[in-house]
């Protein structure tokens, strides 16, 4: 009797499959400047009425220094500012996180995670946006399809404090 009823009450744990997978590369390219500082990076996703439908990454200085606290120099980020960091209270667990030094970095969300688990299907936009102090701004924009019914993929080049961004939507 207690082996079938272990086997009942274990057969009802499944877990669930994902239906939907986002996948985001980042590129830091290496500048050759005299001075050189880490750029403050945000990652967000847009609905098609251009407001912010999910915060998927925020890097900047959490440490504080001579210069202050990094959240001093989040409104820099200025087009992810004015849409949502000043409604956040930050730190923000799963999404705010330290400066990452240049190369190649990827990020991977699921259906399951907070970022996406709300995401009405829709056609939306990642943006990436850099600033990094004593160097330039710039903001990349790549549109997609969520939920994806086949693999999608798009890309986009950065000019200086962006190398290749990328994302991959997979059913």
């Amino acid at each position: 009797m207690r082996v079938k009823l272990m086997f009942a009450i274990t057969g009802l744990l499944t877990l669930p499959a994902y239906a939907a997978e986002l996948e985001v590369g980042v590129e830091i390219p290496k500048l050759n400047v005299a001075e050189y500082h880490r750029p403050y990076v945000a990652i967000w996703l847009e609905g098609a009425d251009q407001k912010v439908a999910s915060n998927l990454a925020v890097w900047y200085l959490m440490k504080d220094t001579a210069e202050g606290h990094g959240t001093k120099w989040l409104p820099d980020l200025r087009q992810w500012w004015r849409k949502s960091g000043r409604t956040l209270e930050l730190p923000v667990d799963g999404v705010t996180g330290p400066t990452r030094p240049a190369g190649k970095h990827r990020l991977s969300f699921t259906d399951a995670q907070p970022q996406l688990k709300d995401l009405a299907p829709g056609q939306y936009t990642l943006v990436v946006e850099a600033v990094r102090e004593v160097g330039g701004r710039e903001l990349l924009k790549i549109p997609f399809s969520w939920p994806a019914k086949a693999p999608q993929s798009g890309q986009a080049q950065g000019s200086s404090e962006l190398g290749a961004v990328t994302v991959a939507v997979k059913p």
